[in-house]
Protein backbone atom coordinates (compact mmCIF):
# COMPACT_ATOMS: atom_id res chain seq x y z
CA UNK A 1 0.00 0.00 0.00
CA UNK A 2 1.63 3.51 -0.99
CA UNK A 3 0.64 6.24 1.86
CA UNK A 4 1.55 9.64 0.39
CA UNK A 5 3.66 12.28 2.25
CA UNK A 6 2.73 15.26 2.92
CA UNK A 7 4.91 16.95 5.12
CA UNK A 8 8.64 16.41 5.68
CA UNK A 9 9.57 17.52 8.70
CA UNK A 10 12.87 20.49 9.25
CA UNK A 11 15.98 19.10 10.34
CA UNK A 12 14.95 15.86 9.96
CA UNK A 13 16.90 12.71 8.52
CA UNK A 14 13.77 12.60 6.17
CA UNK A 15 14.70 15.84 4.65
CA UNK A 16 18.69 15.37 4.76
CA UNK A 17 17.93 12.52 2.40
CA UNK A 18 16.02 14.31 -0.08
CA UNK A 19 12.73 13.19 0.68
CA UNK A 20 9.70 15.42 -0.22
CA UNK A 21 5.79 16.01 0.66
CA UNK A 22 3.89 14.56 -2.11
CA UNK A 23 6.10 11.29 -2.52
CA UNK A 24 4.75 7.78 -1.38
CA UNK A 25 6.18 5.23 0.85
CA UNK A 26 5.74 1.84 -0.21
CA UNK A 27 7.84 0.07 2.34
CA UNK A 28 10.10 0.16 5.24
CA UNK A 29 12.56 -2.82 5.04
CA UNK A 30 10.58 -4.67 2.71
CA UNK A 31 7.75 -4.90 4.74
CA UNK A 32 4.72 -3.17 3.44
CA UNK A 33 3.72 0.30 5.73
CA UNK A 34 -0.72 0.30 5.59
CA UNK A 35 -1.16 2.31 8.60
CA UNK A 36 0.14 4.40 11.56
CA UNK A 37 0.84 1.10 13.86
CA UNK A 38 3.30 -0.86 10.92
CA UNK A 39 4.99 2.41 10.58
CA UNK A 40 5.85 3.27 14.32
CA UNK A 41 6.76 -0.69 14.55
CA UNK A 42 8.69 -0.50 11.85
CA UNK A 43 10.27 3.25 12.42
CA UNK A 44 11.70 1.73 15.55
CA UNK A 45 14.81 -0.15 13.98
CA UNK A 46 18.33 1.53 13.41
CA UNK A 47 19.29 0.63 9.83
CA UNK A 48 16.32 1.17 7.51
CA UNK A 49 15.72 0.85 4.11
CA UNK A 50 12.71 3.21 2.52
CA UNK A 51 11.30 2.48 -0.56
CA UNK A 52 9.76 5.64 -2.20
CA UNK A 53 8.06 6.74 -5.15
CA UNK A 54 8.44 10.37 -6.62
CA UNK A 55 6.84 11.36 -10.52
CA UNK A 56 5.81 7.41 -10.81
CA UNK A 57 9.56 6.02 -10.48
CA UNK A 58 10.41 3.77 -7.28
CA UNK A 59 13.59 5.34 -5.27
CA UNK A 60 15.31 3.92 -1.71
CA UNK A 61 16.62 5.39 0.76
CA UNK A 62 18.89 4.20 3.25
CA UNK A 63 19.02 5.24 7.07
CA UNK A 64 20.96 4.81 10.50
CA UNK A 65 19.81 6.16 12.93
CA UNK A 66 19.08 5.36 17.57
CA UNK A 67 16.88 3.23 17.96
CA UNK A 68 12.98 4.80 18.28
CA UNK A 69 14.43 7.94 16.96
CA UNK A 70 11.64 9.23 14.21
CA UNK A 71 12.20 9.61 10.76
CA UNK A 72 10.92 12.75 10.25
CA UNK A 73 7.46 11.99 7.91
CA UNK A 74 3.78 13.12 8.61
CA UNK A 75 0.67 11.92 6.43
CA UNK A 76 -2.68 12.97 5.37
CA UNK A 77 -4.64 11.45 8.16
CA UNK A 78 -2.88 10.40 12.20
CA UNK A 79 -3.53 6.99 11.12
CA UNK A 80 -2.69 7.09 7.68
CA UNK A 81 -6.06 5.59 6.15
CA UNK A 82 -9.40 6.63 7.56
CA UNK A 83 -10.85 5.28 11.15
CA UNK A 84 -12.64 1.95 10.94
CA UNK A 85 -16.43 2.37 12.16
CA UNK A 86 -18.79 0.47 13.87
CA UNK A 87 -20.38 -2.48 12.72
CA UNK A 88 -22.68 -3.02 15.48
CA UNK A 89 -26.17 -1.60 16.29
CA UNK A 90 -25.86 -2.07 20.26
CA UNK A 91 -29.43 -1.82 22.19
CA UNK A 92 -27.23 0.22 24.27
CA UNK A 93 -25.78 2.91 21.74
CA UNK A 94 -25.56 6.61 22.83
CA UNK A 95 -25.46 7.71 18.96
CA UNK A 96 -28.92 6.15 18.56
CA UNK A 97 -30.34 7.86 20.76
CA UNK A 98 -28.73 11.74 19.36
CA UNK A 99 -31.57 13.91 18.47
CA UNK A 100 -31.20 15.04 14.39
CA UNK A 101 -29.69 18.42 13.93
CA UNK A 102 -26.19 17.74 15.92
CA UNK A 103 -22.99 18.20 14.15
CA UNK A 104 -21.99 14.99 11.79
CA UNK A 105 -18.65 14.67 14.24
CA UNK A 106 -20.94 12.75 16.94
CA UNK A 107 -22.51 10.33 14.89
CA UNK A 108 -19.61 8.37 14.36
CA UNK A 109 -19.25 5.55 15.71
CA UNK A 110 -15.44 4.02 15.60
CA UNK A 111 -14.36 0.79 16.59
CA UNK A 112 -10.82 1.35 15.88
CA UNK A 113 -7.68 -1.09 17.64
CA UNK A 114 -5.62 1.68 16.39
CA UNK A 115 -6.92 4.50 18.69
CA UNK A 116 -7.46 1.37 21.53
CA UNK A 117 -3.83 1.12 21.67
CA UNK A 118 -2.99 5.01 20.53
CA UNK A 119 -6.24 6.78 22.09
CA UNK A 120 -7.68 5.14 24.78
CA UNK A 121 -10.87 4.10 22.47
CA UNK A 122 -12.84 0.61 23.69
CA UNK A 123 -13.11 -1.59 20.74
CA UNK A 124 -15.88 -4.45 20.66
CA UNK A 125 -13.12 -6.57 18.79
CA UNK A 126 -16.16 -7.27 16.42
CA UNK A 127 -13.89 -5.25 13.40
CA UNK A 128 -10.91 -7.47 13.29
CA UNK A 129 -9.95 -10.78 12.10
CA UNK A 130 -7.34 -13.36 13.37
CA UNK A 131 -4.66 -11.38 10.91
CA UNK A 132 -5.18 -8.16 13.34
CA UNK A 133 -4.56 -10.09 16.27
CA UNK A 134 -1.61 -11.61 14.67
CA UNK A 135 -0.38 -8.19 14.32
CA UNK A 136 -1.23 -6.90 17.62
CA UNK A 137 0.22 -9.99 18.93
CA UNK A 138 3.65 -9.81 17.10
CA UNK A 139 3.88 -6.11 17.73
CA UNK A 140 3.15 -6.18 21.27
CA UNK A 141 0.28 -3.71 20.96
CA UNK A 142 -0.42 -3.27 24.82
CA UNK A 143 -2.69 -2.31 26.25
CA UNK A 144 -6.11 -2.99 24.31
CA UNK A 145 -9.63 -1.57 25.43
CA UNK A 146 -12.52 -3.80 25.30
CA UNK A 147 -16.09 -2.71 24.90
CA UNK A 148 -17.36 -6.59 26.51
CA UNK A 149 -20.61 -5.70 27.75
CA UNK A 150 -21.08 -9.47 28.47
CA UNK A 151 -19.14 -12.94 28.33
CA UNK A 152 -22.64 -14.71 27.36
CA UNK A 153 -22.05 -15.54 23.31
CA UNK A 154 -25.21 -15.69 22.61
CA UNK A 155 -26.14 -12.72 24.34
CA UNK A 156 -23.56 -10.64 23.15
CA UNK A 157 -24.77 -11.14 19.81
CA UNK A 158 -28.45 -9.78 21.04
CA UNK A 159 -26.42 -6.59 22.61
CA UNK A 160 -25.29 -5.74 19.59
CA UNK A 161 -27.53 -7.11 16.87
CA UNK A 162 -24.41 -8.25 15.28
CA UNK A 163 -24.37 -12.62 14.53
CA UNK A 164 -20.42 -12.36 14.66
CA UNK A 165 -19.98 -10.53 18.30
CA UNK A 166 -20.28 -13.88 20.38
CA UNK A 167 -17.85 -15.57 17.63
CA UNK A 168 -15.69 -12.58 18.20
CA UNK A 169 -14.73 -13.24 22.14
CA UNK A 170 -11.91 -15.39 20.99
CA UNK A 171 -10.05 -12.81 20.09
CA UNK A 172 -10.22 -11.85 23.28
CA UNK A 173 -9.07 -14.98 24.59
CA UNK A 174 -6.29 -14.82 22.55
CA UNK A 175 -4.60 -11.75 23.47
CA UNK A 176 -4.87 -12.57 26.82
CA UNK A 177 -3.06 -15.87 25.84
CA UNK A 178 -0.64 -13.70 24.24
CA UNK A 179 0.57 -11.28 27.40
CA UNK A 180 -1.36 -8.24 26.08
CA UNK A 181 -2.88 -6.59 28.46
CA UNK A 182 -6.29 -5.60 28.57
CA UNK A 183 -8.99 -3.26 30.51
CA UNK A 184 -12.44 -4.02 30.02
CA UNK A 185 -15.67 -2.22 30.32
CA UNK A 186 -19.19 -3.59 30.47
CA UNK A 187 -22.13 -0.99 29.90
CA UNK A 188 -25.00 -2.09 32.34
CA UNK A 189 -28.27 -2.97 30.96
CA UNK A 190 -31.06 -3.61 33.59
CA UNK A 191 -32.82 -6.99 33.04
CA UNK A 192 -30.22 -7.73 30.30
CA UNK A 193 -26.36 -7.62 31.17
CA UNK A 194 -26.70 -7.63 35.40
CA UNK A 195 -27.40 -10.42 37.98
CA UNK A 196 -26.56 -13.46 37.27
CA UNK A 197 -25.32 -12.62 33.51
CA UNK A 198 -22.72 -10.40 35.62
CA UNK A 199 -21.61 -12.95 37.65
CA UNK A 200 -20.96 -15.13 34.81
CA UNK A 201 -19.29 -12.47 32.76
CA UNK A 202 -17.02 -11.62 35.73
CA UNK A 203 -15.84 -15.40 36.28
CA UNK A 204 -15.18 -15.81 32.52
CA UNK A 205 -12.81 -12.55 32.85
CA UNK A 206 -11.50 -13.95 35.84
CA UNK A 207 -10.38 -16.90 33.92
CA UNK A 208 -8.29 -14.34 31.24
CA UNK A 209 -5.63 -14.47 34.00
CA UNK A 210 -2.98 -12.15 34.43
CA UNK A 211 -3.74 -10.10 31.41
CA UNK A 212 -7.09 -8.54 32.71
CA UNK A 213 -5.93 -5.30 34.09
CA UNK A 214 -8.88 -3.97 34.47
CA UNK A 215 -12.94 -4.18 34.44
CA UNK A 216 -15.16 -0.92 34.50
CA UNK A 217 -18.68 -1.23 34.66
CA UNK A 218 -21.15 1.66 33.86
CA UNK A 219 -24.79 2.04 33.95
CA UNK A 220 -26.72 2.39 30.37
CA UNK A 221 -27.35 6.50 29.42
CA UNK A 222 -30.80 6.52 28.11
CA UNK A 223 -32.10 9.40 26.10
CA UNK A 224 -35.51 10.73 25.53
CA UNK A 225 -34.73 10.22 21.45
CA UNK A 226 -35.56 6.32 21.95
CA UNK A 227 -38.17 5.82 19.47
CA UNK A 228 -38.00 2.60 17.76
CA UNK A 229 -35.43 1.11 19.89
CA UNK A 230 -34.60 -1.27 22.39
CA UNK A 231 -36.75 -1.11 25.80
CA UNK A 232 -34.51 -0.33 28.47
CA UNK A 233 -35.27 1.37 31.72
CA UNK A 234 -33.28 3.40 34.08
CA UNK A 235 -31.10 2.48 37.16
CA UNK A 236 -32.98 3.03 40.31
CA UNK A 237 -30.85 3.08 43.88
CA UNK A 238 -32.47 -0.25 44.80
CA UNK A 239 -31.27 -1.92 41.47
CA UNK A 240 -27.86 -0.06 41.07
CA UNK A 241 -26.84 -1.02 44.77
CA UNK A 242 -27.56 -4.55 43.59
CA UNK A 243 -25.20 -4.02 40.99
CA UNK A 244 -22.34 -2.70 43.25
CA UNK A 245 -22.85 -5.66 45.55
CA UNK A 246 -21.67 -8.08 42.93
CA UNK A 247 -18.91 -5.87 41.86
CA UNK A 248 -17.60 -5.12 45.12
CA UNK A 249 -17.82 -8.71 46.04
CA UNK A 250 -15.88 -9.66 42.76
CA UNK A 251 -13.25 -7.21 43.44
CA UNK A 252 -12.74 -8.48 46.69
CA UNK A 253 -11.88 -11.99 45.33
CA UNK A 254 -9.68 -10.30 42.92
CA UNK A 255 -7.97 -8.51 45.41
CA UNK A 256 -7.47 -11.34 47.87
CA UNK A 257 -6.56 -14.12 45.00
CA UNK A 258 -4.70 -11.46 42.66
CA UNK A 259 -3.85 -8.62 44.90
CA UNK A 260 -5.50 -6.15 42.78
CA UNK A 261 -9.09 -4.97 42.60
CA UNK A 262 -9.64 -4.96 38.84
CA UNK A 263 -13.27 -4.85 39.05
CA UNK A 264 -14.98 -1.59 39.70
CA UNK A 265 -17.77 0.28 39.54
CA UNK A 266 -18.42 3.66 37.98
CA UNK A 267 -19.05 6.56 40.22
CA UNK A 268 -21.97 7.45 38.79
CA UNK A 269 -23.17 3.81 40.39
CA UNK A 270 -22.54 4.67 43.68
CA UNK A 271 -24.58 8.23 43.34
CA UNK A 272 -27.43 6.09 41.67
CA UNK A 273 -27.27 4.04 44.56
CA UNK A 274 -26.57 6.79 47.68
CA UNK A 275 -24.10 5.36 48.92
CA UNK A 276 -20.71 7.07 49.96
CA UNK A 277 -18.03 6.61 47.04
CA UNK A 278 -15.10 4.31 48.56
CA UNK A 279 -12.18 5.57 49.67
CA UNK A 280 -8.89 6.57 47.72
CA UNK A 281 -7.15 4.05 48.61
CA UNK A 282 -10.10 1.31 46.97
CA UNK A 283 -8.91 2.77 43.56
CA UNK A 284 -5.26 1.81 43.58
CA UNK A 285 -3.93 3.33 40.72
CA UNK A 286 -7.19 4.78 39.29
CA UNK A 287 -6.84 2.27 36.30
CA UNK A 288 -10.18 3.25 34.59
CA UNK A 289 -10.46 6.52 35.96
CA UNK A 290 -11.36 8.39 32.25
CA UNK A 291 -14.40 6.11 32.52
CA UNK A 292 -15.53 7.64 35.25
CA UNK A 293 -14.05 5.02 38.04
CA UNK A 294 -13.20 7.34 41.31
CA UNK A 295 -12.70 10.66 39.02
CA UNK A 296 -14.67 12.40 41.61
CA UNK A 297 -12.80 11.18 44.50
CA UNK A 298 -9.46 12.25 43.10
CA UNK A 299 -10.65 14.98 42.14
CA UNK A 300 -11.93 15.45 46.08
CA UNK A 301 -8.25 14.25 46.97
CA UNK A 302 -6.63 16.90 44.79
CA UNK A 303 -9.19 19.69 45.66
CA UNK A 304 -8.53 19.34 49.93
CA UNK A 305 -5.02 18.92 48.86
CA UNK A 306 -4.52 22.02 47.11
CA UNK A 307 -6.95 24.20 49.41
CA UNK A 308 -4.87 23.13 52.39
CA UNK A 309 -1.99 25.20 50.39
CA UNK A 310 -4.33 28.03 48.94
CA UNK A 311 -4.27 31.55 50.37
CA UNK A 312 -7.49 33.39 51.99
CA UNK A 313 -8.63 35.49 49.65
CA UNK A 314 -8.24 39.66 49.76
CA UNK A 315 -11.27 40.41 48.92
CA UNK A 316 -14.97 39.24 48.50
CA UNK A 317 -16.10 37.06 45.63
CA UNK A 318 -19.21 35.54 44.08
CA UNK A 319 -19.36 32.50 41.22
CA UNK A 320 -21.65 30.23 39.94
CA UNK A 321 -21.08 26.85 38.69
CA UNK A 322 -23.45 24.72 36.93
CA UNK A 323 -23.02 21.21 37.36
CA UNK A 324 -25.00 18.12 36.21
CA UNK A 325 -27.95 16.86 38.92
CA UNK A 326 -26.36 13.33 39.10
CA UNK A 327 -23.03 14.83 41.28
CA UNK A 328 -24.75 17.93 43.21
CA UNK A 329 -24.55 16.55 46.03
CA UNK A 330 -21.25 15.18 46.29
CA UNK A 331 -19.73 18.57 44.89
CA UNK A 332 -21.37 20.44 46.90
CA UNK A 333 -20.26 18.59 49.85
CA UNK A 334 -16.77 18.91 49.01
CA UNK A 335 -17.04 22.77 48.72
CA UNK A 336 -18.03 23.19 52.00
CA UNK A 337 -14.17 22.90 53.25
CA UNK A 338 -13.41 25.84 50.94
CA UNK A 339 -16.74 27.63 52.28
CA UNK A 340 -15.58 26.99 55.62
CA UNK A 341 -11.54 28.64 54.92
CA UNK A 342 -12.59 31.47 52.68
CA UNK A 343 -15.85 33.32 54.31
CA UNK A 344 -15.63 35.77 51.47
CA UNK A 345 -16.38 33.75 48.69
CA UNK A 346 -19.87 33.00 47.79
CA UNK A 347 -19.93 29.32 45.43
CA UNK A 348 -23.23 28.76 44.02
CA UNK A 349 -23.32 25.13 42.80
CA UNK A 350 -26.71 25.28 40.28
CA UNK A 351 -27.93 21.57 39.55
CA UNK A 352 -28.79 21.94 35.49
CA UNK A 353 -31.95 19.55 34.53
CA UNK A 354 -30.74 18.05 31.21
CA UNK A 355 -33.78 18.89 28.62
CA UNK A 356 -31.91 18.82 25.86
CA UNK A 357 -31.69 15.04 26.26
CA UNK A 358 -34.00 14.07 28.30
CA UNK A 359 -34.09 10.69 29.75
CA UNK A 360 -31.77 9.43 32.56
CA UNK A 361 -29.10 11.94 31.41
CA UNK A 362 -27.99 13.92 34.35
CA UNK A 363 -24.44 13.73 34.43
CA UNK A 364 -21.93 16.74 34.19
CA UNK A 365 -19.89 15.74 31.52
CA UNK A 366 -23.55 16.03 28.90
CA UNK A 367 -25.11 19.13 29.71
CA UNK A 368 -25.35 21.67 26.87
CA UNK A 369 -25.13 25.39 26.65
CA UNK A 370 -28.77 26.03 26.40
CA UNK A 371 -29.90 24.01 29.11
CA UNK A 372 -27.06 26.33 31.44
CA UNK A 373 -28.91 29.22 29.79
CA UNK A 374 -32.26 28.40 30.49
CA UNK A 375 -31.37 27.05 34.24
CA UNK A 376 -29.16 30.59 35.23
CA UNK A 377 -30.92 33.36 33.24
CA UNK A 378 -32.28 35.83 35.41
CA UNK A 379 -30.29 34.54 38.26
CA UNK A 380 -27.88 36.81 40.66
CA UNK A 381 -24.37 35.19 38.96
CA UNK A 382 -21.84 36.90 40.65
CA UNK A 383 -18.35 38.15 39.07
CA UNK A 384 -17.94 34.96 36.75
CA UNK A 385 -19.66 31.72 35.84
CA UNK A 386 -17.40 29.00 35.83
CA UNK A 387 -17.62 25.67 33.18
CA UNK A 388 -15.92 22.44 33.49
CA UNK A 389 -14.38 21.41 30.60
CA UNK A 390 -15.68 18.54 30.44
CA UNK A 391 -19.06 20.07 28.89
CA UNK A 392 -17.14 21.25 25.95
CA UNK A 393 -15.46 19.28 22.89
CA UNK A 394 -12.19 18.50 23.46
CA UNK A 395 -9.63 21.29 22.43
CA UNK A 396 -12.94 23.80 21.30
CA UNK A 397 -14.63 25.83 23.44
CA UNK A 398 -17.79 24.17 21.77
CA UNK A 399 -20.84 22.75 23.66
CA UNK A 400 -22.61 19.39 23.18
CA UNK A 401 -25.79 21.75 20.67
CA UNK A 402 -22.58 23.81 19.12
CA UNK A 403 -23.05 26.72 21.48
CA UNK A 404 -19.89 28.57 22.01
CA UNK A 405 -18.37 30.17 25.20
CA UNK A 406 -18.40 33.31 24.10
CA UNK A 407 -22.42 32.74 23.23
CA UNK A 408 -23.08 31.82 26.50
CA UNK A 409 -21.42 34.56 27.78
CA UNK A 410 -23.25 37.10 25.95
CA UNK A 411 -26.51 35.16 26.71
CA UNK A 412 -25.71 35.09 29.96
CA UNK A 413 -24.22 39.20 30.29
CA UNK A 414 -21.35 37.93 32.97
CA UNK A 415 -17.56 36.81 32.21
CA UNK A 416 -17.29 33.04 31.85
CA UNK A 417 -14.59 31.15 32.41
CA UNK A 418 -13.57 26.88 32.01
CA UNK A 419 -11.33 25.30 34.00
CA UNK A 420 -9.87 21.59 33.40
CA UNK A 421 -11.10 18.81 35.02
CA UNK A 422 -8.97 18.88 38.25
CA UNK A 423 -9.24 19.95 41.98
CA UNK A 424 -6.21 21.54 41.77
CA UNK A 425 -8.07 23.73 38.45
CA UNK A 426 -11.47 24.12 40.07
CA UNK A 427 -10.16 25.18 43.21
CA UNK A 428 -8.10 27.89 41.20
CA UNK A 429 -11.17 28.76 39.20
CA UNK A 430 -13.06 29.10 42.39
CA UNK A 431 -10.46 31.81 43.50
CA UNK A 432 -10.21 33.57 40.67
CA UNK A 433 -6.61 32.53 39.90
CA UNK A 434 -4.35 31.12 37.20
CA UNK A 435 -5.20 27.59 36.43
CA UNK A 436 -2.48 25.07 36.11
CA UNK A 437 -2.12 22.99 32.77
CA UNK A 438 -3.60 19.80 32.71
CA UNK A 439 -7.11 17.37 33.52
CA UNK A 440 -8.67 15.14 32.00
CA UNK A 441 -10.65 14.75 28.76
CA UNK A 442 -13.82 13.84 28.71
CA UNK A 443 -15.10 10.93 28.43
CA UNK A 444 -18.12 11.21 26.40
CA UNK A 445 -16.33 13.58 24.37
CA UNK A 446 -13.90 10.79 22.67
CA UNK A 447 -15.35 9.99 18.92
CA UNK A 448 -16.74 7.16 20.64
CA UNK A 449 -19.97 7.63 22.31
CA UNK A 450 -21.15 4.07 22.55
CA UNK A 451 -18.15 2.96 24.11
CA UNK A 452 -19.58 4.89 27.63
CA UNK A 453 -23.34 4.62 26.65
Amino acid sequence: MAVTIIKVTAGSRAEASGILPGDLLLSINGQDVTDVLDYRFLETERELNLLLSRGGKSYSVQLRKPQYAEIGLEFETYLMDREHSCRNKCIFCFIDQLPRGMRETLYFKDDDDRLSFLFGNYITLTNIDDREIDRILKMRISPINVSVHTMNPELRCKMMNNRFAGESLHHLYRLAEGGIRLNCQIVLCPGVNDGAELEFTLEKLYSLGESLQSVACVPVGLTRYREGLYPLTPYTRESAGEVLDILERYGEKFLRERGSRTVYGSDELYLLAKRPLPPLEFYEDFPQIENGVGMLRDLEDEFNWALEEAEPLSQSRTVTVPTGECGYEFLNSVLDGLRGKCHNLTVNLVPVPNDFFGGSVNVTGLLTGQDIVKTLKGRKLGDEVLIVSNMLRADEDVFLDDMTLSELREALGVPVRKFMNSGEAMLAALLGREAPAGGRQNPYETGSWEHRS
